[in-house]
């Protein structure tokens, strides 16, 4: 087999290929199969823009000039500059351990602060009526009713919704926590017969010889079984069977978040919502709407999963309790003003 020093390990013959020794640090840790690939994607990216060098022939040099012209030629925004960097520190530190004394020198790009885009309740509503009964709809309804992310409505299991306790648990969100949300009692039904489709749908994986689904970590080493067992089935399948990227197995995944992602984008353009709403925009709307509601912000935190306050008080600027609620101390003070007719012509 010939040497490839881009996809090899750094000692032909002895250790293992690159991005395999990079796939195997990331699993170690836990890190989402999201992580993996833009990982992966970003050090390829970075090694065939260096004529396929290896990493330990570069430095500070090469990882500060890829990121510049990620910047300048590619129009990146600073998210995904910074998340490059990620990768390429994640490279030199976990696979190589090699000592960075140069890391000082390389600058992370600043992410602008930006509000987030919130609807009213009216455009809200008049947004989630243009979605056709079915499953999107019901999943973007939940994302408003309960302030949960994208991906974590996605991922939600059968067991992971109680109805006795009218609650739905949040397993593994942003940070890896588990946290609790409300159920909304207007979803309360549907959400039951669409439970009881995926159990209907289960069955039949069963009697096909199929019915297996991924379990987190080292659950399904720990208890072979539970990944056939039905709470721990996605409560939004997928209509088709596909293969584990990880483990090569077939199973039922989860439904694809383009399939809310798009339904959410042709209502917005039906209704003619003039903001660029998308799916996360409901999580914006379901806690500025709690506040505006009078709802405690420690308990909107909790609700959000936020780690810090700060993170949540973004949502009092939306609604105008930042510096938009502060009286001009002249102006606005003054008994009303009326304008003459001669004022009017001026404008």
């Amino acid at each position: 087999m010939s040497y490839d020093p881009v996809f090899s390990g750094v000692t032909p013959g002895q250790s293992p290929r690159l991005l395999d020794a990079v796939r195997a640090q990331i699993r170690l840790r836990h890190y989402s199969i999201r992580t993996e690939q833009a990982y992966l994607g970003w050090i390829k990216r970075f090694i065939l823009a260096n004529g396929k060098r290896h990493p330990r022939e570069m430095g500070g040099d090469e990882v500060t000039e890829f990121l510049s012209r990620l910047a300048t030629e590619g129009k990146v925004a600073p998210s995904t500059q910074n998340q490059a960097l990620a990768a390429l520190l994640f490279l030199y530190r976990e696979v190589l351990q090699v000592e960075l004394p140069w890391l000082q020198d390389v600058v992370r790009a600043k992410r602008p602060k930006r509000l987030p885009i919130v609807l009213s309740v009216d455009e809200v509503a008049r947004m989630l009526s243009a979605i056709p009964e079915g499953v999107p709809a019901l999943m973007a309804r939940l994302l408003y009713g309960t302030g949960m992310r994208l991906m974590e409505c996605l991922r939600l299991r059968i067991k992971d919704v109680d109805f006795a306790r009218h609650e739905t648990c949040v397993r593994a969100g942003k940070g890896n926590k588990d946290r609790r949300v409300p159920l909304p009692v207007s979803l309360r039904e549907r959400l039951q017969q669409q439970r009881e489709w995926a159990l209907a749908l289960h069955q039949g994986d069963l009697a096909a010889g199929a019915g297996r689904v991924h379990l987190p970590h080292a659950l399904a080493r720990k208890y072979p079984e539970a990944d056939r067992q039905p709470g721990w089935q996605y409560l939004f399948p997928s209509n088709r069977l596909s293969r584990d990227p990880r483990t090569g197995r077939r199973g039922r995944h989860h439904v694809s978040e383009e399939v809310l992602q798009r339904a959410i984008k042709q209502a917005r353009l039906q209704v003619r919502v003039l903001q660029p709403a998308t799916c996360h925009t409901l999580r914006h709307c379901f806690a500025t709407h709690l506040l505006d509601a009078g709802c405690d912000i420690r308990t909107v935190q909790e609700l959000l999963g936020h780690k810090d306050i700060a993170t949540t008080q973004i949502y009092t600027h939306v609604l105008g309790r930042g510096a938009g609620a502060v009286l001009s101390p002249s102006l606005d003070r003054l008994p009303a003003l009326g304008m003459t007719s001669e004022d009017d012509d001026l404008h």
